[in-house]
């Protein structure tokens, strides 16, 4: 069976074609600075081999679709409800879903949601503190995201290690995130109820004070479209430091060249990822290796190595870095769900 998996940016397109179950990838590309993705999906070139399915990494569509789902009605008006959510990202897999339900009519089209892998998280981990009818009518709880990859890393460092180990998975990148994954069950994850929570990320806040928001839309008179833009889009490295698109490699340049707001995004971010070590430890009773992966995670050897300063009292514990593997999780979870 062969399985398309686009990967979709807010202006690029990624897409592998894996044969299942052997994984083989038979073909991959990418287009950059797509404006139009129906033009982008009929300008994939599969060398002449067949799309028997096709898989998106989807991101969230609340408490009823948190596994792998073939796309219906239901599916997509799911996506268009938690659209306020996750805002960047649903709207760039609605644009694709639909594309690709024109573009290949006949082709059955999967969602493999991120929350699926964070399913297992307890209770005591997932509630909020808000009024009963948030969480029961509105689905307002913890999450979780990016759960392709960590769900790629806690298989991966399993295989490593060859027994259960107690993982602290690192996505770290222009979009950051944390999981504490016990014996390959996911157990804790610093994204919330959206992608939006958790570390700071290249453009977006991370955890943040829900009155902070209060007071300064109260105070200037913002709408909720304004404010989120500026949360999204000029928060998390970049409002700390200054620096647009707030890119780690560019605030390293800028802190050799003496910026110290620089030097307080990576602060930043350092203290999260240290910090959350610590907590994932306590939640776990111990951890046996911590896991970087993602465009910072893998490249910058420094950071990771100020991530894991001062972290002795937790005892011995193995440092791995790894390249994930998103599409050949979404491709294991289309292929159960299709032959199942």
């Amino acid at each position: 069976m062969n399985i398309l998996i686009p990967n979709l940016g807010s202006t690029s397109f990624k897409w592998q074609l894996l044969e299942m179950p052997s994984e083989q990838v038979l073909a991959r590309g990418r287009a950059e600075r797509v404006t139009d993705y129906k033009a982008a999906i009929s300008a994939i070139d599969l060398g002449g081999a067949a799309v028997d399915a096709v898989a998106f990494k989807a991101v969230h569509a609340g408490p009823n679709y948190r596994g792998t789902y073939v796309v219906d009605d239901g599916v997509i008006a799911a996506l268009e409800e938690y659209l306020p959510a996750a805002p960047a990202h649903n709207a760039i897999y609605l644009t694709g879903i639909r594309a690709f339900r024109e573009a290949m009519p006949s082709t059955p089209l999967l969602c493999a949601f991120e929350t699926e892998f964070h399913a297992t998280i307890p209770e005591s981990a997932a509630n909020y503190g808000v009024p009963p009818e948030w969480r029961e009518k509105f689905g307002v709880r913890k999450y979780g995201f990016h759960g392709a990859s960590h769900q790629y890393v806690g298989e991966y460092v399993t295989a490593l290690m060859g027994r259960p180990v107690r993982v602290v998975s690192c996505h770290l990148g222009g979009s950051s995130s944390m999981c504490a994954i016990d014996c390959g069950r996911s157990v804790d994850v610093t994204m919330g109820f959206s992608p939006q929570s958790g570390l700071e990320n290249a453009t977006r806040h991370g955890d943040l004070d829900v009155f902070a928001v209060l007071y300064m839309m109260q105070r200037n008179g913002w709408s909720i479209e304004q404010v989120s833009k500026q949360l999204a889009g000029s928060g998390g490295l970049a409002g700390l430091s200054g620096i647009p698109g707030g890119d780690v490699r560019d605030l390293e340049k800028a802190i050799a060249e003496g910026s110290q707001a620089a030097q307080l995004a990576l602060d930043v971010f350092v203290y999260e990822v240290k910090k959350t070590i610590g907590a994932y430890a306590a939640a776990m009773g111990g951890i046996d290796v911590v896991a970087f992966t993602g465009g910072i995670g893998e490249n910058s050897e420094t950071l990771r190595k100020r991530c894991c300063e001062g972290l002795k009292f937790l005892g011995d514990f193995k440092v791995v870095v790894l390249q994930t593997n998103e599409e050949v999780i979404v491709a294991r979870r289309a292929y159960r769900r299709l032959a199942g």
